[in-house]
């Protein structure tokens, strides 16, 4: 792959996707040469290689011009160590954080190296992700009853835990300003997460964030799961990005074990995918308009998500789509009939989006609202990584499906939606936009629906084989990466939300903003709680 004047010997994977391994400083130069390029820093994570003889391992993966690249290292057993990244991609920073507290690998001479998802869940000397590491061990203090406490483990009790969180907040200072926390448990059904704001009157001044508070242990469930299990657990990783993380994690799975899959099964993934992609965007279309107290639109909107997952659940069996997306294929079909009935309400539904986007234009009160509020400048976005839709609302014209198409989007020509303002306004454009191509796409999936099967069987397992998935999801790119082990089941799993990039140009988003005006640009973003919580 030519990155700037320099061949990097990456090897083709699949169309648009490049693999190599090399060494900790090669990989800083090529970060360096991908920044120059305008390309950015997609995810990053680590691995406990220790089992084959090895030690660690770190994984970043890259947008470049060409596609994505994606990067291993090798390090050491005794004192896993990697060159810090985020001073070239800001968005590095909270990866590499949850890298160390998870697998204990550490980004050298970083500036932020404050814990990210360890709470009080775990001890300070533990890593989660380690392949020795267990939920439940042996206690380090006086005790070693076997007789059990209530609630406990036979001869078990869990690792002593550090007394207090005293997570390191940076404090604003100064004549007027005072702190306003918010969360991290919230008053509406949204997942955990806390928002501490400095602030003078209403203006402000700094926002700073942090996540991980039901830490589910995601990435460690994966581990020694068979592969049509992991499969369901990907497609929860972030409830609302169902098909977009199982389709990214068939894509890495078949790609590691070289399966094809029949046209038709992949036609009907990128029909969930867009179906998926609708849904979103009419529910945040309509929260958008109730945060400026305009209950029309929201319950305009919400009426047209619910008739739209109503069908969904009609046609496909489940509403959200969840387990129609399987390795080596689909589950389910859609008959003629079905095609009909879905394309006739793709029809009714543009016709009423575009009613009220009319309606969204001439409202005084919601204009004035969303125009000029939570802006991110284009500028700012390119440093600092932003990207899917709301990337696109900053000028920063990236999106898989347009740019680097996977079938059967390489025969759609998909139309990108961009804005340059980056502020409310701009990325509820963006939204209607897309409504509107994905409900065009959802037509010509329709149309131009191949025969065929809807399953083929994988092929054997011989040997550890590791494959990525790389999905334009409603929020933005999801990758999967996966290693399976010698014996068919999993060895390690990453699943990266685009909420990784995104949540930090929140804290950016804010700022100069009033603190009534939070919800509205919060919900603007939409982002993944649960995303950044492995």
């Amino acid at each position: 792959m030519k990155i700037g004047e320099h061949d990097w010997h990456l090897d083709p994977l699949g169309k648009h996707i490049w693999r190599g391994r090399m060494e900790t400083g090669q990989m800083l130069a090529l970060a360096r040469a991908v920044k120059e390029e305008g390309g950015q820093l997609v995810a990053l994570w680590g691995s406990d290689d220790r089992a084959p003889g090895g030690g660690f391992g770190i994984h970043v993966a890259l947008l470049t011009s060409s596609g994505l690249a994606w990067v291993s290292c090798a390090l050491p057993a005794d004192a896993p160590a990697y060159p810090d990244l985020a001073h070239i991609f800001p968005q590095a920073d909270r990866m590499q954080r949850a890298a160390f507290d998870l697998l204990g690998i550490r980004a050298s001479d970083a500036v932020d190296q404050r814990k990210w998802l360890r709470h009080t869940a775990w001890a300070e000397d533990e890593f989660p992700l380690r392949k020795d590491f267990t939920r439940l061990t042996p206690d380090r203090t006086t005790s070693h009853s076997t007789k059990p406490a209530s609630g406990q483990v036979a001869g078990y009790h869990p690792s002593p835990l550090t007394p207090t969180d005293a997570y390191p907040f940076i404090r604003v200072e100064g004549e007027g300003v005072h702190e306003i926390a918010v969360g991290p448990i919230h008053a509406g059904t949204i997942e955990p997460g806390h928002f501490r704001f400095s602030v003078i009157g209403e203006r402000i001044l700094r926002l700073e964030e942090r996540m991980g508070y039901t830490h589910k242990g995601t990435e460690k469930r994966f581990e020694g799961m068979d592969i049509d299990t992991g499969a369901k657990l990907a497609g929860r990783v972030s409830g609302d990005t169902h098909s977009a993380y199982t389709w990214a994690y068939c894509m890495a799975v078949e790609m590691a074990t070289a399966s094809t899959v029949p046209d038709r099964a992949v036609w009907l993934r990128a029909l969930f995918l867009e179906i998926e992609r609708i849904a979103n965007h009419l529910g945040d279309l309509g929260y958008l308009g109730n945060d400026v107290a305009l209950a029309f639109g929201f319950m305009q909107f919400w009426r047209l998500k619910e008739d739209w997952l109503r069908l969904s659940a009609k046609l496909f069996g489940h509403r959200y789509l969840y387990d129609r997306i399987v390795p080596g294929g689909v589950t389910v079909d859609i008959d003629d009939g079905g095609r009909a009935e879905l394309a006739a309400e793709a029809d009714r539904i543009e016709a009423e989006v575009r009613s009220l986007k009319t309606i969204y234009d001439e409202h005084a009160t919601l204009q004035d609202r969303f125009t000029h509020t939570g802006i991110v400048k284009p500028e700012l976005a390119a440093r600092l990584g932003l990207t899917g839709l709301a990337g696109r609302a900053s000028a920063q014209a990236w999106d898989a499906r347009a740019q680097f198409p996977l079938a059967p989007y390489d025969q759609l020509d998909v139309n990108m939606a961009t804005q340059r303002s980056g502020d409310v306004l701009a990325r509820a454009e963006v939204r209607f936009a897309e409504v509107h191509e994905s409900l065009r796409l959802v037509r010509a999936l329709l149309e131009c629906l191949p025969a065929g099967d809807l399953h083929a069987p994988l092929t054997a397992i011989q040997n550890v084989c590791e494959g990525i998935g790389w999905v334009e999801g409603w929020r933005g790119e999801v990758v999967v990466a996966v290693r399976i082990g010698a014996d068919g089941r999993l060895d390690r799993v990453h699943p990266h939300d685009p909420s990784w990039q995104n949540w930090p140009l929140v804290e950016v988003g804010v700022l100069g903003n009033i603190v009534p005006d939070f919800p509205l640009i919060n919900k603007s973003f939409n982002l993944s709680y649960s995303g950044v919580d492995l």
